[in-house]
């Protein structure tokens, strides 16, 4: 696997198993603030941080006072709408303290597909990396319907590094990347890298989401499907530690999957 040092501009997404407690769906204030703290760290560097999160319903579901996320289209949108403020509330004062500056954008396909709204997300980015200002971005889980919304942020968070023209797609889970079985088997095995997305990459990536989570490895496998044909190389790598992230950039020995970018992207 390569060294990452030279990538400018990268997109991170986490999901809801990396911010919240899976248990109560609060905020793992530790793991988040560590978290920040490592993206802010490379922010220092000289990287162009851009910030994909999900979160905001089961955040909200917790500050709802629900058990579980709910099912039903009216409570999951009131959840995104008390979770979302929960969220940057908590981004902005804790990337604040590392001298950060943040904006919220919150997408929906629509919006994407529409080619004046998409150039206008477009010259948003452009003009945030301008202002040396970390873009946060979710999907618009408040408006959304089914017609609107991405299948999931691992979706998203492949458009969102097309439309940023980024050098690297890194997406943080539950495990430490694609395995050719089941990552809870001993006979299991990691594999380090994949030159190109088959069929038969795509069958080991069969399987469910988490608790928190509505996706699994498979829309993730989707989503370094969609970022390397735009020419984009992803990792996708465990959450455990967010200081895994400096492995990343600093040594070739981290442990994640890493999916080569097609020489001619198609964006």
């Amino acid at each position: 696997m390569p060294c990452f040092a030279d990538r400018k501009r990268v997109v991170i997404k986490i999901g809801s198993s990396t911010l919240a407690y899976p248990e109560t769906g609060n905020l793992n204030i530790r793991k988040s603030r560590e978290l920040v703290e490592v993206l802010a760290d490379l922010k220092n560097s000289g990287k162009e941080i851009i910030f994909v999160t999900s979160g905001a319903q089961c955040v909200g579901a917790a500050k709802g006072g629900f058990l579980q996320k709910p099912k039903d289209t009216p409570s999951k949108q009131a959840c995104a709408a008390i979770g979302q403020s929960e969220l940057m509330k908590f981004y902005s004062e804790s990337f604040e303290q590392y001298n950060h500056k943040v904006a919220q954008l919150l997408l929906t396909r629509d919006v994407i597909s529409n080619e004046t709204r998409r150039n206008n997300v477009i010259n948003t980015f452009n003009k945030l990396f301008e202002l040396n200002v970390i873009p946060i971005i979710n999907a618009n889980d408040v408006v959304s319907i089914k017609q609107l919304d991405f299948d999931e942020n691992d979706t998203l968070s492949a458009i969102v590094a097309a439309l940023c023209k980024a050098d690297l797609l890194v997406i943080l889970t539950d495990v430490d990347g694609l395995y050719d079985d089941d990552p809870s088997l001993p006979t299991s095995k990691l594999i380090p890298e994949v030159d190109r997305i088959t069929p038969e990459i795509i069958s080991m990536a069969q399987g469910s989401g988490g608790i928190l989570g509505s996706g699994g490895m498979l829309t993730k496998i989707e989503a370094a499907q969609i970022a390397t044909e735009a020419g984009i190389d992803t990792v996708i790598v465990g959450n455990k530690d967010p200081r895994i992230l400096y492995q990343l950039f600093e040594t070739e020995n981290a442990k994640c999957t890493f999916f080569k970018g097609q020489e001619h992207g198609i964006y």
